[in-house]
């Protein structure tokens, strides 16, 4: 052994030590040796002093060894102890061994050869048992660490769940809120816009052109407000799941033009041209005709008030003999590609801010999204900035109670050359008649 071991040899016999001390000279040990010659000297020794090995005499006055040893392992004195014995007894081995020793040698075996590879192996056994030792520690350590977190994340996680639960309650609070406050505000909305319509009949005397022009602004802001209450309370009806669809038979054609031409006095406010095409061999839906209607009056409107020169162009066109699709075309500001996955967020504009050029309430496109799933069919759009958008709903010819939310929006199209000529023959972005090409050349 090249280290440098201290050794302590515990008997009382004089001869004894010097015997131990001689044969581990002779087998080349490097070591500092201590010598004491009772079991009291030798745990006050090794109560202050660290050693890497202890010879324990068996039988010491006053005490045994067995008992010496019992006392240093209560003391959690965990050196290595080799006992040595005048007699070879397997009974004293057994009991030295459960006590805690860590090997035994009879006085008559010493031997150089002997000694070392026992002291070596009682050495490397002791250290082998103090690293499984103090790993064991570390792992009680991280293990009770662990369960302190895993605690701390029990009760944040019951926080988290609480606070869901609060939040929850206040959506529904709110959404109940809104859609009591949108109802009411509905009655006194209707009699404003009831008495200017009133107001402006002939029967109820003539108005001069000042006081007619402000019923009319009456009347028209207080449509406006009425649009924007509806759309706030079929979101909160939406959202609380208790929006219901009322499917009948009707013709989808005569929907879509007389929208169309309500419409059109908008879009002659602003100079824009409106173009419509219906390519319906069989025009007859099973829908609900109002939230139709709906979808495509919020489509316009939008097409209308993000336009300000050029055209805005319907489509509507028999996908297959089970779907149908209605695409609204725009020459409008378009909209940037980083935008075009929040213009479907609740309560969403692009432009946000207090002194934005165009108003509204960002519920709209939810609003349709929504319906749609309900109705089994989806929405997608594509725009460019600066040169307009197309949107494109795809609808069941007939809806039922089965119907699942829709897909994720991909475009689907036939009758391709129709639709080409058809934006050919009318004032719509270049981009989308470029797109229908596009589509053609895929498949």
């Amino acid at each position: 052994m090249e280290e440098k071991l201290r050794i302590l040899v515990v008997d009382d016999d004089e001869v004894d030590r010097m015997t131990v001390r001689r044969v581990l000279t002779k087998a080349g040990v490097k070591m500092e040796l201590s010598e004491v010659g009772d079991g009291k000297s030798a745990i006050a020794l090794l109560s202050e002093t660290s050693y890497d090995c202890v010879f324990l005499d068996y039988h010491l006055p006053a005490q045994d060894g067995l008992t010496l040893l019992q006392n240093l392992r209560l003391n959690n004195i965990t050196v290595p102890v080799i006992l040595l014995t005048g007699q070879e007894d397997e009974q004293i081995a057994v009991e030295l061994m459960k006590a805690g020793a860590t090997d035994y040698l009879s006085k008559s075996r010493l031997s150089s050869e002997i000694l070392v590879q026992v002291l070596r192996n009682a050495i490397r056994v002791h250290r082998a048992e103090m690293q499984v030792a103090l790993v064991n520690q570390q792992l009680r350590q991280t293990n009770e660490l662990l369960i302190h977190k895993n605690q701390q994340l029990e009760a944040q996680q019951q926080h988290i769940e609480l606070q869901n639960l609060r939040l929850i309650e206040a959506s529904r609070l709110k959404s109940q809120f809104i859609a009591t406050m949108s109802h009411e505000l509905r009655t006194p909305m209707n009699a404003i816009i009831g008495f200017s319509q009133l107001l402006l009949r002939p029967k109820c005397g003539e108005l001069t052109h000042q006081q007619r022009d402000m019923v009319e602004r009456i009347l028209n802001n207080g449509k406006h407000l009425l649009m924007l209450l509806n759309e706030v309370l079929d979101f909160s009806k939406l959202e609380a799941g208790r929006l219901d669809l009322k499917p009948q038979i009707f013709d989808l054609s005569k929907v879509v033009n007389s929208t169309v031409q309500e419409m059109r006095s908008l879009a002659k406010e602003k100079n824009l041209s409106l173009f419509m095409q219906i390519n319906l061999q069989n025009p007859v839906v099973f829908n609900d005709p109002t939230r139709i209607r709906q979808i495509l009056t919020n489509l316009l409107s939008n097409a209308i008030k993000f336009t300000e020169s050029g055209g805005i162009g319907v489509e509507v066109k028999e996908l297959s003999e089970n779907q149908v699709e209605i695409a609204v075309c725009d020459t409008g500001i378009g909209i940037s590609p980083a935008d075009l996955r929040k213009i479907f967020e609740a309560f969403r504009q692009v432009d946000q801010s207090l002194t934005r050029k165009y108003p509204g309430t960002g519920l709209g496109l939810p609003i349709i999204k929504a319906l749609l799933q309900m109705m089994g069919g989806n929405i997608s759009v594509e725009s460019r900035l600066g040169e307009g958008s197309v949107f494109q709903i795809q609808l069941p010819r007939q809806i039922s109670s089965s119907i699942q939310q829709g897909s994720d929006g991909t475009l689907s199209s036939s009758h391709t050359s129709a639709r080409k000529n058809f934006w050919k023959q009318q004032e719509i972005p270049r981009f989308a008649q470029e797109g229908v090409k596009r589509k053609s050349r895929d498949r």
